[in-house]
């Protein structure tokens, strides 16, 4: 029902002057116009300020509207974490067009898939994928327009397969269109498929007024002043880097490049540039501490890196500390623009030790302040669990930042909003003041002999012992108890690990019945963004 209307309701009309919808783009013309010598972009040698970024973007999206690129056409990029990625942020929406970041990493069926499933209508690939790109377009049905960009400052040998180079493409491009706001800030403005890892991938669809909110949520959680300076190590494809390619904008900060995770680039990106920012997944913590010490160096400031999926163990917290590193836990999905909930450590919380601080750690916290409404819901009756850190239920979202919907999919939408939330399929308990913590996805939960076990809990005991490098429990079918636990297990590099051992280990640090009963030694299979793949352990377990 309509709201009744009130003497303020009266001749105050929403006009130009009052009201205009949100939009990340607007970050970076006021940097470009009140910061226009700032350095933007490092990239290698290249260095691009905000004018020229601007610039670029608005050449890209006049460009691409000289191809007849409108509002709700979509344009794919298949792009490291080089410039072009950077422009395609600004430079597609700029046109009222849809930015599709496509994982580099995916085979070409699913990527065929994608562009069928997205209908895009113009391709920037990357000569590095063209081998996986030429296969796509073999499969796809559709037959985009397609741009080569060739890195000058990595060049690349792979087959050129599109119609224009990136820069002769924009070279053509206006650096002062016209570019037009959004008709309405609900209108999407990117595009991200979920990993698919058992069946196709379900398309997410962000739009502009959630990106601009969680854009300025990253200032907010990452505490970033003015000017900082971010090293991408996070995939852009994830999640539009969880937004930081507009974050950075709203502070005139630099991107700082990085076409591939390796361990001497990073060090030497971090001390040259003094990168004040990065994100990433726990392996680039473990890529940063198991970098050969000849090939560190010393920081002469902290840097600031947030991380998403398991809680590190205190041991890996302690060891970046002592290189330079804060760390902060993010949580989030796709769905939520990437991490929407942050583990805000309290200054009381320094003074605790051992398992107190451990319990602090691995809660996985707050919503964001972009964030409208975080709570852990029965999704039977739709009310909240009892804050008593034990009962479980859902993980639930509410507000700005959860996606329009999935594209072409009503089905799926209206299944993830049942009840006015957005189901997240995680299961978690909330804690008296307030912190969620995570307990299992709901597929994950073991259930043994009638008893609930948390695959994440037995696998944060696995990773306690120093030995462990990377863990994954999943059920395996028991006659007598249903299900039982089984551990997937990664050892470090020269470490004498036996069954056994592992069991005993867990007896120590777990009750009983949350015993793994059989432990498998092996490479842990992962996802294209380094997810460990379950689904694959589920169906090992069985056969064990």
């Amino acid at each position: 029902m309509p709201a009744s209307k009130t003497f303020y309701d009266t001749d105050l009309d929403k006009n130009p002057a009052n009201y205009q919808p949100l939009t990340p783009l607007t970050f970076l013309e006021r940097s470009a116009s009140v910061f226009p010598d700032q350095l933007a972009i490092v990239h290698g040698t290249r260095r691009i300020d905000y004018a020229t970024f601007y610039a670029r973007a608005r050449r890209l999206a006049s460009a691409l509207a000289q191809k007849g690129i409108k509002r709700g056409d979509t344009v794919s990029v298949m792009l490291a974490n080089t410039p072009p990625m950077l422009e395609a942020h600004y430079g597609v929406p700029m046109t009222g067009a849809v930015l599709n970041t496509l994982n580099t990493r995916l085979d070409a069926a699913i990527i065929a898939f994608t562009l069928d499933h997205a209908e895009t209508k113009v391709l920037i690939t990357d000569r590095e994928y063209a081998s996986t790109v030429e296969e796509a377009l073999k499969l796809a049905k559709v037959k985009p327009l397609v741009i080569d960009y060739d890195d000058p400052e990595f060049p690349q040998d792979g087959k050129r397969l599109g119609t224009f180079d990136y820069e002769d493409f924009i070279a053509g491009g206006d650096p002062d269109f016209a570019w037009s706001m959004p008709d309405d800030e609900w209108d999407a403005i990117s595009l991200n498929y979920t990993s698919g890892t058992t069946g196709n991938p379900k398309g997410v669809v962000y739009h502009h007024r959630g990106a601009y909110l969680l854009a300025q949520g990253n200032v907010i959680t990452a505490s970033m002043g003015k000017h900082p300076v971010y090293l991408w190590t996070l995939p852009m494809f994830h999640c539009n880097g969880w937004c930081f390619p507009w974050s950075l904008s709203v502070v005139a900060g630099t991107h700082v490049c990085l076409r591939w995770v390796r361990q001497k680039p990073i060090w030497d990106a971090l001390a040259d540039h003094r990168v004040t920012h990065l994100c990433g997944a726990p392996i680039v913590m473990s890529t940063i501490l198991s970098t050969p010490k000849e090939d560190q160096r010393q920081l002469d400031h902290t840097v600031e890196f947030l991380t998403a999926a398991a809680p590190p163990p205190e041991a890996v917290l302690a060891a970046m500390a002592d290189a330079g590193f804060n760390v902060t836990h993010l949580y989030g999905l796709t769905e939520t623009y990437g991490p929407a909930v942050v583990n805000d450590w309290k200054r009381d919380w320094e003074a605790l030790e051992g398992a107190e601080r451990a319990a602090r750690k691995a809660r996985q916290g707050v919503r964001y302040a972009a964030l409208e409404a975080l709570d852990v819901i029965d999704p039977q009756t739709m009310l909240p669990v009892p804050r008593d850190g034990e009962t479980i239920g859902e993980v639930m979202f509410r507000g700005n930042i959860v996606m329009k919907g999935y594209l072409k999919n009503r089905e799926a939408s209206d299944a993830t909003f049942a009840g006015g939330w957005f189901h997240s399929g995680d299961l978690g308990v909330m804690h008296p003041d307030g912190y969620i913590q995570l307990k299992d996805r709901s597929k994950d939960i073991i259930i043994s002999g009638g008893e609930n076990i948390s695959s994440i809990e037995v696998e944060d005991a696995l990773y306690k012992h120093p030995d462990i490098a990377a863990a994954a429990v999943v059920a395996k079918p028991d006659d007598k108890w249903g299900e039982t636990p089984c551990a997937f297990i990664e050892v470090n590099a020269d470490a004498d690990l036996s069954e056994d051992d592992v069991i005993a280990w867990s007896r120590e640090h777990l009750a009983g019945y949350k015993c793994p009963r059989v432990v498998v030694f092996t490479d842990l299979p992962k996802t294209s963004t380094g997810k460990i793949q379950k689904f694959k352990l589920r169906e090992m377990a069985k056969d064990l």
